[in-house]
């Protein structure tokens, strides 16, 4: 069998699961390629030249035909078997299908992405009514779906179609964030429709098994930390008549005392001509760019021996969706790196429009090795750092464009920022 093109994903994105399916229920081959890593491959210049927007699933067809999005790429690959029941022939019939498919995305799984994100500590801070509010939504969209299916087998006509599929690929995700125990039993017709679909012959490989939780997840706090106990004084030998003195020497040796702080081995690096406070200041009180600006002032005083600079980016950036809550990512993100804020300045910001936008910045660190400096916040490895030459002019302009808050990255445009000073 010839294959219909090469998509680029991984074995358990959901997108690509969707668009998989869709492919192996037309009888169509797609390639997968080999060795594929994300968040390396989809950023060399090669792939970056077919789709400059670096997002997975992509696809590129045996003609050299190149799309991306998810239902763009799903529709197309139903297209390409017409005599599949995927697509229906009837353009109201048509209709309904991208109804549905549109219902899925924007109903169902836009609510299950920023829930997830929103517990598991990507969106900060974590906000209960933003939770309950989403969780609300999705519960009157998955109702909705439910008295439809009461009277319906599938979507579209009697057989599955690519409305089917595709509530069938945000359902299987819904299933691990949201739809708990209790909720399923007040959903019976969407988990019959669900399991008819993915237990399909050809669907069963791709969809693989599907976690039912027992419990929606939830947001836990991070555990304040405690200081460790000590342990009790060994009792005094008891004495007739102690001196006063030596009384108040006991209890004073009884008062819990805090062990001293380790010393940051940031702190031991040769001191530096560069003061950082005398940077935020003048980037706080002068124009960034121009004459006696703070970038001006920032070359005159820099000391790259005592200090480094980065870009920095978030690795996740498909999983961005409103702009506004990407800025409150960035200022959670910030907030956990307080205990870095004497060897720190940074500037970040969210670049693009809603579900279609990247987190990107610079940081000035004390000393020569990002870490450190960093790994004080626990979602440090949720961003890539690379380290910025400002002799080399591209490294330099995005440096100082970060800075000026007038950063454009692949037609993106800056739209907010933060700053971390």
């Amino acid at each position: 069998m010839s294959s219909a093109g090469t998509v680029w994903t991984t074995p358990e994105f959901v997108n690509g699961k969707r668009i998989r399916a869709v492919a192996a229920f037309a009888g169509l081959k797609l390639d997968i390629p080999e060795g594929y890593v994300h968040f390396q491959d989809n950023k060399k210049p090669e792939f970056l030249a077919k789709f400059p927007h670096g997002k997975i699933p992509a696809f590129e067809g045996a003609d050299g035909f190149k799309l991306t999005e998810t239902p763009a790429i799903a529709r197309y690959i139903a297209s390409l078997a017409p005599n599949s029941t995927l697509l229906p022939s009837d353009s109201k019939q048509a209709a309904l299908v991208d109804q549905w498919v549109s219902f899925a995305d924007s109903e169902i799984n836009a609510h299950t992405v920023i829930i997830f994100q929103l517990v598991r500590g990507v969106l900060t801070p974590y906000a209960k009514p933003i939770h309950t509010t989403l969780a609300e939504r999705q519960l009157r969209s998955l109702k909705t779906l439910e008295s439809y299916l009461s009277t319906h087998t599938f979507l579209v006509g009697e057989r599955i179609s690519l409305a089917d599929i595709t509530i069938a690929s945000v359902l299987q995700r819904a299933l691990t964030v949201t739809i708990d125990a209790p909720l399923r039993t007040e959903l019976p017709n969407v988990i019959r429709h669900f399991e008819t679909v993915v237990n399909q012959p050809s669907l069963k490989p791709i969809f693989g098994e599907t976690q039912y939780i027992e419990k929606a997840l939830a947001f836990t706090p991070p555990p304040k930390e405690k200081k460790e106990a000590k342990p009790a004084p060994a009792p005094a030998p008891k004495a007739e008549k102690p001196k006063k003195k030596e009384a108040e020497e006991d209890e004073e040796d009884d008062i819990p005392r805090d062990e001293p702080k380790a010393k940051n081995p940031l702190d031991s690096l040769p001191k530096s001509s560069f003061n950082l406070e005398d940077w935020k200041r003048a980037y706080s009180n002068k124009d960034t760019r121009g004459p006696d600006g703070s970038l001006e002032w920032f070359y005159k005083n820099y000391d790259p021996e005592g200090f480094s600079t980065w870009r920095v980016d978030f690795k996740y950036n498909e999983e961005l969706t409103q702009t506004f809550m990407s800025s409150n990512q960035i200022g959670g993100f910030f907030n956990r790196l307080e205990a870095s804020r004497k060897y720190l300045f940074g500037s970040m910001g969210v670049l693009g429009q809603t579900n279609d936008s990247i987190i990107t910045g610079v940081l000035i660190a004390r000393g020569q090795d990002i870490k450190p400096v960093v790994d004080v916040a626990p979602d440090w490895e949720s961003y890539e750092y690379k380290r910025l030459d400002l002799n080399n002019a591209e490294d330099k302009a995005f440096f100082e464009a970060a800075l000026a808050w007038d950063l454009e990255v692949n037609g993106k445009k800056w739209v907010d920022g933060k700053l971390f000073k």
